[in-house]
């Protein structure tokens, strides 16, 4: 088939699929009338089921395609190791955690509901800008994604694709708030996964010797590609990406909305187990076809590597990657937009935002990320691959430093003054640690780049934020026993 053929496929696959989205969206939001709590929390309407796919789907953004197969071409086999448990890993801290922290809190909708219960009006608003700074950063570069996608697959227009998932999704969640997402999430995950296993069966159906020693081959052409099964030597690295991102997703609010519109905590527990089971094999699979293009060569744009593989594939299979590729793209931007006007409506703008600020804001979100998804240079800083990844290695390294201190007040010992100046106390101990090893500048530049000499996340940095932030808080609570200071207040 032609390119002008294939082109025309990808429209009308692209019209047809966020068609379906949008009319399962739409009736959705229309079965009742929806006041904020039902739009932000959906509070306690949804199986373990439903949870388990929803957070499945939520989670497994476009960027599946991209970035477990570079992180394989790039890293050998610790890194696809690191990169599949840091998806998996929230969930199972989600099954744990979720229900100590809704049986304190039943009314809440944010992990910073939370924070503001245990430690303070501050804290809320600190982790208030951490959430949004990441989810905010992961919603453009999803757009980014979808755009790359669509254009190596159907040589698309990048913003074509990028404006037609914006409008689409920001109107059935700016409408229909967070029932509609889990409405659409339950259709978006069995897609993903029928889809996902029938193509890897087509790919694993070929002369499987081959893929083997291709994953295990050392890149002959690439000096910056490793990527080979048979690497070893990435432990720290791969630790390192296990540390960071499951600090930072902890602080992804599609996940703490879904805790609470979990049905009980039996339904949030066995949900969320349920997703982690179906995410980890997904990404260590797509990771490990990384290693196999790192074998064959070396490629042209690495983050584009998995679709090296299918670039003389059968028309069809080109369509079913089309319809992965915008399921998955709207299973995690959808998410994305309710997770962001809750955190602002609720945490940054202390619940005094009404019904129709909450979706004015989900639908002024999508201009600004489509913006930033184009890749433009502001302030001297340019939005492209590495300073998105730099984005968010700063957000991640926030979230390390901050992420025990929040949970360490599960534990009634734990003091809610102690609790904050733990926080800053985890990004402290990354400035000690560069100065120790190198001088101060270096640990100052930590914070902004905690990367290592090879431009990966740096285990050393993540241990000292996690080490610096927790120690402080156990040993400050036990100086200043204060208790707690602040309690919700209750929504009217």
């Amino acid at each position: 088939m032609d390119i002008t053929s294939t082109q025309s496929l990808a429209y009308v696959l692209l019209i047809a699929t966020l068609g379906f989205f949008g009319y399962i969206g739409f009736r959705a939001a229309v079965e009742k009338k929806l006041d904020k709590d039902a739009y932000l929390s959906a509070r306690g309407s949804q199986n373990w089921v439903r949870i388990g796919l929803s957070l499945f789907a939520s989670g497994m953004g476009i960027w599946i395609l991209f970035g477990p197969s570079e992180v394989g071409y790039y890293g050998g086999f610790w890194d696809v190791v690191g990169y599949s448990l840091s998806a998996a890993t929230p969930f199972l801290l989600l099954a744990y955690i979720g229900p100590l922290i809704r049986e304190k809190l039943p009314i809440g909708v944010t992990l910073a509901d939370y924070v503001r219960l245990r430690v303070g009006r501050p804290m809320q608003i600190y982790v208030g800008l951490i959430s949004v700074a990441y989810m905010f950063t992961f919603l453009f570069a999803e757009f980014t994604a979808i755009g790359k996608a669509m254009n190596v697959l159907g040589d698309m227009n990048p913003l074509i694709p990028m404006i037609s998932v914006g409008v689409v999704t920001s109107a059935y969640t700016a409408y229909g708030g967070l029932p509609a997402s889990l409405r659409t999430d339950r259709w978006q995950a069995w897609i993903v996964i029928w889809l996902v296993v029938a193509l890897l069966l087509i790919i694993f159906a070929g002369d499987l010797s081959n893929i083997i020693a291709d994953a295990k081959a050392y890149n002959p052409e690439d000096d910056w590609s490793i990527g080979s099964m048979s690497y070893m030597d990435s432990f720290s690295s791969g630790l390192a990406l296990v540390l960071a991102i499951t600090a930072a997703e902890m602080f992804s609010q599609g996940n703490w909305q879904r805790a609470w519109a979990a049905e009980d905590n039996r339904a949030l527990k066995k949900g969320a187990v349920l997703a982690a089971s179906l995410v980890l094999p997904l990404v260590f699979i797509m990771g490990f076809l990384g290693t196999v293009v790192a074998g064959q060569g070396a490629a042209a744009d690495p983050s584009a590597a998995f679709f090296i593989l299918i670039e003389d594939v059968h028309i069809l299979l080109i369509a079913g990657f089309i319809i992965l590729g915008i399921a998955l793209v709207c299973s995690s931007v959808d998410t994305l937009q309710n997770a962001i006007s809750a955190s602002i409506t609720r945490d940054l703008s202390d619940g005094k935002m009404n019904l129709n600020k909450a979706r004015t804001v989900t639908i002024l979100l999508i201009p600004i990320a489509i913006y930033l998804a184009t890749g433009p240079t502001i302030a001297g800083f340019t939005f492209d691959a590495l300073g998105v990844f730099e984005i968010f290695l700063f957000a991640d390294l926030l979230a390390a430093a901050t992420v025990l201190p929040i949970f360490l007040t599960l534990w009634d010992k734990i003091s809610s003054n102690a609790a904050l100046i733990g926080a800053f106390s985890g990004l402290l101990s990354v400035v000690m640690y560069g100065l120790i090893t190198e001088d101060f500048s270096t640990g100052l530049g930590y914070i902004f780049s905690p990367t290592n000499e090879f431009g990966l996340a740096n285990l050393e940095v993540f241990l000292s934020a996690l080490i610096g932030s927790g120690g402080a808080t156990v040993v400050l609570s036990y100086a200043m026993p204060n208790g707690f200071i602040i309690q919700h207040k209750e929504e009217e």
